[in-house]
C-alpha cells in the first residue's frame, strides 16, 4: 500500500528542487567578463538564492545589490542582499528600489548588468511615480489582493504606477548591456509579468490599467488616480531606443516544475497526466471542477483511467468575503475536498513553490478521503470554513498542513491530485 502523503510531498519536493538557482542560472552566465563594470541587480524571492550562484560560479569582478523577501536572505560575499517585505510593500523596500536606481545612473557602454528576476519582486522593488507615497502604494496592492484581479491585471496596475517597473529600470541602466535572468511565476511565462518587467518592455497602456480600476470598482486614493490619468505613468514600449541592448532568459518555470514531479511519480510506476501550467479563475472554482473531473475518472474512467495522477500549477485568485486564514492553494484544496465529499481513492495536495500560500509562513496542505468526516468530527463545517476564506485555519486543525520553510525559489503553485 502506498504512502500517498510521502508520496504527494516527494512531488511536490520534485518541483521545487527543480527550479533551485543553484540548478539553473550557471548555464546563461555571461562567456567572459565586461570591459567595464559586471553588475548584479534583482528583485524577488529567489533572487538572493540566485546571487549566491552566480558568485559561486563567477571568478570575475562583481559587485551589485539584490531585494528578497524577509528569511529568504542567502548570505553573499559580493553582492549586497536586502531583505524587505511581501506581499505587502514596506519602507524597505523602497529603500532597496531608489538605491538600485541611484546604483545605474551613470552607467557606460562597457559596463554589463545582470539582473535576477523572480516572483514577488513587484512588492519587494516598490518605488512608486513621483506624488505616491509608500502608504498609497500599500493601499493598491492591498485592494488589488483582495479584489480577485488575476496576476496579469495586477501587474498592469503596478506597471503604471512604478518608476522602476515597466522596463523603467532597464531604462536607467541604458547604454549599459542588460541580461535578465527570469525564475517564472505566472501563467504564460510573460517578462513583462514576472515582478512587473522592471527590466523588459510593456506593451500594455495606463488605458489598461484604468480599466482595470474601473473593472473591479476599486477605491484608490486621489494621488493614484491622477497618476493613472496623467503620461507620467506610461511604461517603456516595445522598439524604446533604451531597450536596444537588453535580453531576457527564463531559467526556470512552472512546466519544467511540473515535469520533474511527473518523472517522480511515472518512476514510482503512476501514469500521469500534466493539465496545464497556467490554470487561472477562483481557486474555489477550479476546485470544484477538479473534483467533478476526478469524479468522472473514479466512477466512469473518463477521460482517465484509474490509477492515476493529474498535475497542474498556474495562479487562481481568491475574491475576499470573509475573515479566515486564507491563501489560495488551501482555498483551492478545501473546496476539492467539499466537492469530493469523501470520495474513495482520492488523495490531493496544493501548495505554493515559494513555501507562502498566501500571507501565512505554511506551503499548502494535502486532502485525503476523509478529510470531511475528520473535520465534521472536530466541530468544523468545511462549506461554512470555505466561505469564510478559512483554508488555513482548516487544514490546521487537521494537522494536515504543508510547511517547507523558505524555498528560495518561487514557479508558482503546484497541485496533484492523485486518484488510486
Amino acid at each position: 500500500m502506498r504512502d500517498t502523503r510521502s508520496f504527494l510531498r516527494s512531488l511536490f519536493d520534485a518541483a521545487i528542487s527543480s527550479a533551485q538557482p543553484s540548478r539553473c542560472v550557471a548555464p546563461f552566465l555571461p562567456q567572459e567578463p565586461p570591459r567595464g563594470r559586471f553588475i548584479v541587480l534583482g528583485a524577488g524571492k529567489a533572487s538572493a538564492a540566485m546571487a549566491k550562484a552566480v558568485e559561486d560560479h563567477w571568478d570575475g569582478p562583481l559587485e551589485g545589490l539584490v531585494v528578497t523577501r524577509y528569511g529568504y536572505n542567502v548570505p553573499c560575499e559580493r553582492i549586497e542582499i536586502v531583505e524587505a517585505a511581501h506581499p505587502v510593500p514596506d519602507d524597505q523596500g523602497l529603500l532597496a528600489a531608489r538605491r538600485m536606481m541611484d546604483y545605474v545612473s551613470d552607467l557606460s557602454e562597457d559596463d554589463e548588468i545582470l539582473c535576477l528576476i523572480s516572483g514577488g519582486g513587484s512588492a519587494l522593488l516598490s518605488l512608486p511615480l513621483d506624488g505616491i507615497t509608500l502608504e498609497e502604494k500599500q493601499a493598491v496592492n492591498k485592494a488589488l489582493l483582495a479584489c480577485g484581479a488575476t496576476i496579469t491585471e495586477m501587474n498592469c496596475l503596478r506597471r503604471h504606477l512604478s518608476a522602476v517597473k515597466g522596463g523603467r529600470l532597464a531604462a536607467a541602466c541604458y547604454p549599459a548591456k542588460l541580461t535578465t535572468l527570469l525564475i517564472s511565476d505566472v501563467p504564460g511565462d510573460n517578462p513583462m509579468d514576472i515582478a512587473s518587467g522592471p527590466t523588459v518592455a510593456d506593451p500594455t497602456t495606463r488605458d489598461d490599467a484604468l480599466e482595470i480600476v474601473q473593472r473591479y470598482k476599486l477605491d484608490l486614493p486621489a494621488s493614484v488616480m491622477a497618476a493613472l490619468e496623467s503620461s507620467k505613468s506610461e511604461s517603456l514600449k516595445p522598439g524604446d531606443p533604451k531597450l536596444s541592448r537588453c535580453e531576457a532568459h527564463i531559467v526556470a518555470a512552472p512546466q519544467l516544475a511540473l515535469e520533474a514531479a511527473a518523472k517522480v511519480a511515472r518512476d514510482a510506476g503512476v501514469t500521469t497526466h500534466i493539465l496545464g501550467d497556467s490554470l487561472e479563475g477562483e481557486a474555489s472554482d477550479v476546485g470544484t471542477i477538479m473534483a467533478g473531473l476526478a469524479r468522472q475518472i473514479v466512477t466512469k474512467g473518463q477521460p482517465f483511467e484509474k490509477p492515476c495522477l493529474l498535475l497542474s500549477g498556474g495562479e487562481t485568485t481568491v475574491t475576499l468575503k470573509g475573515d479566515g486564514r486564507g491563501g489560495r492553494n488551501v482555498e483551492f484544496l478545501l473546496s476539492l475536498a467539499v466537492g469530493l465529499n469523501g470520495l474513495e481513492g482520492v488523495h490531493a495536495l496544493a501548495g505554493d513553490t515559494d513555501g507562502v500560500d498566501g500571507v501565512e509562513e505554511i506551503a499548502g496542505a494535502i486532502a485525503t478521503p476523509d478529510t470531511i468526516k475528520r473535520a465534521f468530527d472536530k466541530g468544523m463545517n468545511p462549506r461554512k470554513e470555505l466561505a469564510n476564506n478559512n483554508g488555513h485555519g482548516f487544514f490546521e486543525a487537521l494537522g494536515d498542513s504543508v510547511v517547507t520553510g523558505p524555498t528560495m525559489t518561487n514557479v508558482n503553485d503546484f497541485r496533484a491530485i492523485l486518484i488510486e
